[in-house]
C-alpha cells in the first residue's frame, strides 16, 4: 500500500495526480476484485477532473497544499453536495441530495484531497461486522477466497484502503466502526476524542458516541488526515521514545475469549515493545466489568437511535436490514429514566476509570479477539450476535469513556489480520499517535522479520 506521505512525495518530484485517480479507478474497476462491492458510487468524472486541475495548478507551483490531487474514499453517511446520503440503507434512497458537503468533507477538500466515491457499510452504522444484504459485502483482503468479513460499520472505508481503491478512508466510529475493519483488513484506524471532528453532516447513530476518524495504511497517514479532519496545521508527529513509555494491559474481560492468533500477535507484539525499553503492566481495572449492567437495556446507542429512527421505521420498516432494525428497536425497553441514569452512570463510570488510567501513557489490548471469521459462518442469527457483540466488546469501552484510541496492525506478513488497540486520555489525540507511530516502528508486519 502507498502511503499518504509517499503519494505527495512522487507528486512533488513530477508524478500527476491524474495517475493516482486512473490507477485507483482501475482498482474499483477491476471485474476480479472487490470493487463493485466496496463502493456504492463512484465520483469518476469529479475525480478526473479535479486532478486534472491540481495538475495544472501544481505546475504553476499554486496548488492549496502538498496533499492536494490524492484520492480518498468517504463512508456513505457522509453528505457530499449533489448527492444522496444513504447510509447503507434502502430507506432513504429517496431523499433528497444535500445541498452542501459535510464540514469534514469540506475540510478535505480544502486541503485538496479528491474524494472518488461513496463506500459500502453497515445500513445506519449499527453493527461492527460489516455485512450489507442490500448492498452485497466486501471482504477482507486476507484469505479472500473464503470470504471472510472486513468488519464494520466502515467496512467500505477500510477495504478501499487495504486494496489500495483509495489512499485513505475517512469513516465513523460509535463503538469501533474505524477500529475493528482496519483490525481485519490488516491496516490502521484512528478514533479521535468525539468533538475534535465535527460531525454535522454525517448521518448519526449515536449523537453521544459518534466521532469522525480516519483509516489508512499507516498512523502519519491517520495523523495527516486527522489534523485536516480537525482543522489543525499538518505537522510531522513528535517522535516518543519508547523506554519511557509506560502502558498497561487490561485484564479484566478485554482478554477473555481472545482465540489463539490474535492473543500469540498479541504477546509478541508487547515482548519486542519491552525488549525496547517500554513498561507494561498489568492493570485489573475490574470496573469494565460494570459495563455489562450499565448497558443491559441497550446502552446509550440504542436509545439514540431509536429516537432517530421511528418515522423512517414508519415510513419502510420492511425496507430495513432485520438485523439492525432488532438493535435499533431495543431501544423502545428505555424510558426518560433510564436513559438519564444511563447518562449519569457514564459520567461516573468515565470519571473513575479515567483516573485509574491516569498514571499511563496508555491502555493497551487487541483490538478485536478473533481474526475475520468467514461471512457463511455468521448466516444463522445466534451466530451473527454473538460475534457481533465480541468485536465490539473492546472497542466500544474507548467510546463509552470519550477517549481516543487507535488500531496498528501487529501480526506478521502472511498471517491473518491482527490489531493492537490503545487508548489515549480524553483529548491527548496528538500525543497517542506519537506513541502509536513509535509502537507501529516495532510492531507493524513491515518490520517484524524474527522469531518474536
Amino acid at each position: 500500500m502507498q502511503t499518504i506521505a509517499e503519494a505527495a512525495a512522487a507528486l512533488d518530484a513530477g508524478a500527476r495526480s491524474r495517475g493516482l485517480i486512473e490507477e485507483a479507478l482501475a482498482r474499483i474497476n477491476d471485474k476480479s476484485g472487490e470493487g463493485a462491492r466496496t463502493f456504492l458510487k463512484v465520483h469518476a468524472e469529479q475525480a478526473l477532473a479535479a486532478a486534472d486541475f491540481y495538475d495544472r495548478l501544481r505546475a504553476s507551483g499554486a496548488v492549496p497544499s502538498r496533499f492536494a490531487g490524492i484520492p480518498l474514499s468517504l463512508k456513505d453517511l457522509f453528505d457530499i453536495a449533489g448527492d444522496v446520503t444513504t447510509a447503507g440503507s434502502r430507506v432513504l434512497r429517496d431523499a433528497p441530495p444535500a445541498p452542501r458537503d459535510a464540514p469534514a468533507v469540506a475540510r478535505l477538500r480544502a486541503a485538496g484531497f479528491i474524494p472518488i466515491g461513496r463506500t459500502n457499510m453497515t445500513e445506519f452504522a449499527f453493527s461492527g461486522i460489516g455485512i450489507n444484504p442490500h448492498y452485497g459485502t466486501p471482504s477482507s483482503p486476507h484469505d479472500r477466497g473464503s470470504r471472510r468479513i472486513p468488519g464494520g460499520s466502515s467496512s467500505g472505508a477500510a477495504v478501499s484502503v487495504s486494496d489500495a481503491m483509495a489512499l485513505g478512508a475517512i469513516g465513523t466510529d460509535t463503538g469501533g466502526s474505524c477500529r475493528i475493519p482496519a483490525a481485519f483488513c490488516g491496516i490502521v484506524g484512528f478514533k479521535p476524542t468525539a468533538s475534535r471532528v465535527p460531525t454535522q453532516g454525517a448521518f448519526p447513530l449515536s449523537t453521544s458516541l459518534d466521532s469522525v476518524g480516519p483509516l489508512a495504511a499507516t498512523v502519519a497517514c491517520c495523523a495527516a488526515l486527522d489534523a485536516v479532519l480537525a482543522g489543525e496545521p499538518v505537522e510531522e508527529l513528535a517522535p516518543f521514545p519508547l523506554d519511557a513509555l509506560r502502558m498497561a494491559v487490561p485484564q479484566t474481560m478485554v482478554l477473555d475469549n481472545v482465540e489463539p492468533a490474535v492473543a500469540h500477535a498479541f504477546e509478541r507484539a508487547l515482548m519486542r515493545l519491552r525488549d525496547k525499553g517500554a513498561r507494561i503492566v498489568d492493570l485489573p481495572l475490574r470496573e469494565l466489568d460494570e459495563l455489562r449492567g450499565i448497558n443491559a437495556k441497550g446502552g446509550i446507542v440504542t436509545a439514540e437511535a431509536y429516537a432517530l429512527h421511528r418515522p423512517l421505521i414508519a415510513k419502510g420498516e420492511k425496507m430495513y436490514d432485520p438485523r439492525v432494525l432488532t438493535r435499533i428497536l431495543r431501544g423502545r425497553e428505555q424510558d426518560a429514566a433510564d436513559y438519564i441514569d444511563l447518562v449519569n452512570a457514564r459520567a461516573d463510570f468515565t470519571r473513575r476509570v479515567s483516573a485509574i488510567a491516569a498514571p499511563y501513557d496508555a491502555l493497551v489490548m487487541p483490538s478485536v479477539p478473533m481474526p475475520a471469521p468467514r461471512m457463511a459462518d455468521l448466516e444463522p442469527d445466534d451466530a451473527y450476535r454473538r460475534i457481533n457483540m465480541l468485536v465490539l466488546r473492546n472497542p466500544s469501552i474507548a467510546n463509552f469513556l470519550d477517549a481516543c484510541s487507535i488500531s496498528i496492525p501487529c501480526h506478521r506478513s502472511g498471517e491473518a489480520p491482527a490489531g493492537l488497540m490503545l487508548f489515549g486520555q480524553h483529548g491527548s489525540d496528538r500525543r497517542l499517535l506519537s506513541i502509536a507511530a513509535a509502537i507501529e516502528n516495532v510492531v507493524s508486519p513491515a518490520v517484524i522479520a524474527g522469531p518474536k
